[in-house]
This record gives C-alpha cells, structure tokens and sequence, in this order.
C-alpha cells in the first residue's frame, strides 16, 4: 500500500519492472502457487499531483523505493524457505542477454545438487558447471568462471592452479552465501536469490497433511 496519488497504469508499470527484477528472480524449489500475487495499492491519501509518468516530479525517487520494498520482501520469501539456513545470492554475468543471464540464474538457484551443496558448506563449482548447462542458454566452457563469496575457483573454464579453497570454506559456514558465474561471452548479467536444500525442507514437506 501507498498513500502517493498516482496513475493505475503507471502504477501497473512500474510494479512489473519491480516484479521482474525482485519476485521474478527468487525461487526456494522452482515450484509455483495458485495464490502466488504481488499486488500495488494506492490510495492517494498524500495529495500530491498524480504521478503519471517519469516525467512528474518525485516519479524516480518512488519507482526506487517501490523497487526497494519489492526486493526487501522478495528477499524475505527466500529467508522463510522451508528449512532454509541459507541465504544464497548467484550473480551472472557475461551472459548473451540480461533475460538470459537471469534464466542461468535460476537454473543454478533451482539446481537441487548446487543446493545441497551449498548446505553441506562445499564448494562444489563442478555443480554450478552442470547447472549452467542445463540451462539451455549460450555459454561456452573454455570462457565459464565461477566463484564462491568473491573468491574465483576457476577461470576460463579451468581451476586456478593457486585457488586457495580456506577464504572460500569461511564464506561457506556463513548464512548469507554468494555464488558468482562470468559466461564471458556477453555483457549481460542479472542476480537471482534462492536458499540452500536442507533435511528441514525434507521434513516439512514430507510430514505435511493438506
């Protein structure tokens, strides 16, 4: 909800370029719900002159919180996975294409083996390889990086004859784990969010009566 006065349509617009970057860049197992809804209400209870476009004043600096809120909420989603202990951020870049570098993304934060491994604390970047993939988007092996919580475990298709695995094991045992993929093949990129496969999630969904 919002007290700003603004335009349905212009509304409508800037909640699904917030979607698109927050909500549609989370996944906890790649399943949906009939009840999955984002929705944007105004009320116009500030009085200001209806934002109508980019260019009414103070437009930008509401599309910005919107986004804001968007991820802070999209983010919480993750963090209440079922069994969740960790939170995992994989950040593409490199890729042919913005939308293709989030769908490698999702392929990777959706990748049960990544996953678990991720609960385990092993950087298993062999994983990630395998999730790249299976994607389906373009991507070539001899210029794939990737990387665990900013430290590169392999280059250009290959393992860094100096990967020092200590820094990488550290940002393992953390709750907040980043995984970095570089297609260099392109310069698009997009950042997806997910959480880390663990017993918990098991148990929840297993001992689940509808």
């Amino acid at each position: 909800f919002t007290d700003t006065s603004i335009e349905p349509g212009f509304l409508q617009s800037l909640l699904s370029a917030a979607n698109l970057k927050t909500f549609s860049c989370i996944t906890v197992d790649s399943d949906t719900s009939t009840s999955d809804t984002v929705l944007a209400f105004a009320t116009g209870k500030a009085g200001n002159s209806p934002l109508a476009s980019f260019d009414s004043a103070g437009a930008d600096a509401f599309a910005a919180a919107l986004d804001d809120v968007c991820l802070q909420l999209a983010h919480l989603v993750v963090r209440d996975g079922e069994g969740a202990q960790k939170f995992i951020a994989v950040s593409v870049s490199g890729a042919a294409s913005d939308d293709s570098a989030r769908r490698v993304g999702l392929s990777i934060a959706n990748s049960p083996l990544v996953k678990t491994a991720i609960a385990g604390e092993d950087a298993n970047w062999g994983r990630v390889v395998m999730a790249v993939g299976k994607a389906g988007e373009p991507a070539d092996r001899d210029r794939l990086s990737i990387g665990f919580g900013g430290t590169w475990a392999a280059r250009e298709g290959q393992p860094l004859p100096d990967y020092d695995e200590a820094p990488v094991a550290d940002h393992l045992k953390g709750c907040d784990v980043s995984i970095e993929v570089d297609l260099g093949i392109g310069s698009g990129r997009a950042t997806v969010w997910t959480c880390d496969l663990t017993h918990g999630y098991i148990a929840i969904n297993a001992d689940y009566r509808s």
